[in-house]
C-alpha cells in the first residue's frame, strides 16, 4: 500500500498538480512571457519593508504573515504606475488586516480560515478591486502609492502566489528599424559593434558599442526581452542596459547587467554580479537566465530607488544612498532623465532585444 501511495503522489506531481503546497509561490513559463512579476518568491521578504510593530515572517508552508505584535503594515518598496494584482489571502480573526493598494484600505468582506482571491486593477486613475470575483471596491485613485499588507494587534494574516503585471507599457521599438534609436561608437575601437533588425528583433555582434535611445526617461518601468547567443558552454555573453545615461556616449548612467554566468554550479553565485545586478553596485541575488533562451527583464527606476525582475523573479533591490550628481561612475546618485543604450561589449558580443517596452513613472504622485 504505501509504495502503492508513494507512486500516485510521483505521477500526480509529474503532472504539476499542487501537492502540500509546493508549487506555491512561483509563475507559470507562460506568466512569465507575458511580465508578471513575483511580488514574494515564498522564501524570504526580499523587496519589502516592514512598517510598525507586527512581526512578519515566512511560514514553513511558503506565506508571508504576520499573527503577533503591534499593529503594522509591510510594503513593497517598488512603486508602480498602472497595474494587475493577483493574490492569495487569509484573515481568520477578521479585525482589519489585509491589502493597502495606492493607500487604499481594501475591505475583507470574507474572514475565515479559507483562502480568497484577490483581484485588483489599477488603470487611467480608476482601482477596481474583486474579492472570489465579487467586486468589493472601485474608486478614483490618483496617488501611485504603493502595494501594501496591514497587521491589526489580535488578528491574523496570511498572503500567498502575490504577482503583479505592469500596465501601461508602450513600445520604443517598432520591429522594422532602428527608429528612434542611434548607434553610438566606442572611439578607435579595433572591432565596431554591428547593429541590425530582423525578424522583428534588435540583433547585436562584435563590439564595444551602444544603441542609444534617442529620447530620455527619468522614472519608469522597462521591460524587454533578450536572448545571449553562444556557441560554446564555456562562453557567456556580456552586455547591459544602461539607464540616465548621457546622450553620445558610452558607459554612463547606471548598468543593469547581463550575464549568465555562475560559479560552482550555484545559481546564487553570480559571475561579474550576474543578470539583472546594479553593476558594481548590488549583485542579482541569483542567476534566473539562461543563454541561448529569451528572457524577460523588467527594470523599474523610481528616484534613488532600482528594482529590477528576471522571468518574473526579482534579483535586485537597491537604493542609492549616494549624494547626487551626473556620474554614477564615481559614486554619485544620477536622479535626473538620461538615454536607454543596450550594450555592446566586445567582439564575442552576440545578442538579441525584443518587445522594448517603457512606461514612464515621473507624473505619478506620491503619498
Amino acid at each position: 500500500m504505501r509504495s502503492a501511495v508513494i507512486a500516485l503522489l510521483s505521477i500526480i506531481t509529474g503532472f504539476g498538480i499542487t501537492v502540500f503546497g509546493q508549487d506555491q509561490n512561483k509563475l507559470t513559463p507562460k506568466q512569465s512571457a507575458d511580465g508578471w512579476l513575483l511580488l514574494y518568491d515564498g522564501q524570504s521578504s526580499f523587496g519589502w519593508t516592514p512598517d510598525g510593530g507586527a512581526q512578519w515572517n515566512t511560514t514553513p508552508e511558503g506565506d508571508l504573515a504576520a499573527k503577533a505584535g503591534e499593529s503594522g503594515v509591510i510594503r513593497l518598496n517598488t512603486e508602480f504606475g498602472e497595474y494587475e494584482l493577483y493574490g492569495e489571502i487569509k484573515t481568520p480573526v477578521g479585525k482589519g488586516s489585509g491589502f493597502v493598494l495606492n493607500s487604499v484600505n481594501i475591505p475583507m468582506t470574507k474572514t475565515n480560515d479559507k483562502w480568497h482571491v484577490l483581484d485588483a486593477m489599477w488603470s487611467g486613475g480608476m482601482l477596481e478591486v474583486k474579492l472570489d470575483g465579487k467586486k468589493v471596491l472601485s474608486r478614483k485613485v490618483n496617488s501611485a502609492g504603493t502595494i501594501g499588507l496591514r497587521y491589526m494587534k489580535g488578528d491574523q494574516v496570511a498572503v500567498r502566489n502575490l504577482r503583479l503585471r505592469p500596465g501601461g507599457l508602450k513600445p520604443i521599438f517598432n520591429g522594422k528599424d532602428l527608429g528612434g534609436w542611434r548607434v553610438v561608437e566606442r572611439a578607435q575601437a579595433k572591432v565596431p559593434a554591428v547593429w541590425s533588425v530582423k525578424d522583428g528583433m534588435i540583433h547585436v555582434e562584435h563590439g564595444p558599442g551602444h544603441l542609444e535611445s534617442v529620447g530620455q526617461f527619468q522614472d519608469f518601468v522597462l521591460q524587454l526581452e533578450v536572448r545571449t547567443n553562444s556557441s560554446d558552454p564555456k562562453l557567456h555573453p556580456n552586455s547591459g542596459v544602461f539607464l540616465r545615461g548621457d546622450a553620445n556616449a558610452i558607459g554612463t548612467g547606471y548598468e543593469s547587467q547581463i550575464r549568465n554566468e555562475f560559479k560552482d554550479g550555484d545559481r546564487t553565485k553570480p559571475v561579474d554580479y550576474g543578470t539583472g545586478a546594479i553593476y558594481r553596485y548590488q549583485p542579482a541575488r541569483r542567476v534566473v537566465s539562461n543563454d541561448n533562451e529569451f528572457f524577460v527583464k523588467t527594470i523599474v527606476a523610481k528616484g534613488r530607488h532600482f528594482s529590477i525582475w528576471v522571468d518574473g523573479v526579482q534579483v535586485t533591490d537597491w537604493d542609492d544612498p549616494h549624494p547626487e550628481g551626473t556620474v554614477v561612475r564615481n559614486q554619485q546618485a544620477k536622479l535626473g532623465a538620461g538615454t536607454l543604450s543596450l550594450q555592446a561589449h566586445d567582439p564575442t558580443t552576440n545578442l538579441d532585444f525584443r518587445n522594448l517596452r517603457i512606461v514612464e513613472l515621473s507624473a505619478l504622485k506620491r503619498d
